[in-house]
């Protein structure tokens, strides 16, 4: 069968394959870009997807952490002074009018 070939045949990457597994044990935190400029600079020639290929074929990619964002918000803390609350929720008057205040209600 034609798929027989395939099997039986020698995988022409190994020797590229051997100097990425160095390169990571010396890197554990070198991703697929990192590897292909040292492969380069042992001079080797290979393209960097290919390199990224067989990264991700060995099972060596680097977990990735995504960032964390934080929800947007526009508040920006007590803006402006703050008047002293004189009534302290002590409604009753001795005399009319004493404690008159403005509310979403009206005057109270």
């Amino acid at each position: 069968m034609y798929w027989q070939k395939k099997w039986s045949r020698e995988d022409k990457d190994q020797a590229l394959k051997d100097d990425i597994l160095a390169i990571r044990q010396d890197h554990k935190d070198y991703g697929y870009r990192r590897i292909h400029l040292e492969l380069k600079n042992r001079g080797w020639v290979a393209n960097k997807k290919k390199v990224q290929r067989l990264v991700q074929v060995m099972g060596l990619q680097v977990p990735s952490y995504g960032r964390k964002y934080k929800k947007y918000s526009a508040y920006k803390g007590v803006v402006g002074k703050i008047k002293k609350y004189r009534i302290h929720r002590r409604f009753n008057a001795s005399v009319p009018y004493r404690r008159t205040f403005h509310s979403d209600r009206g005057w109270g």
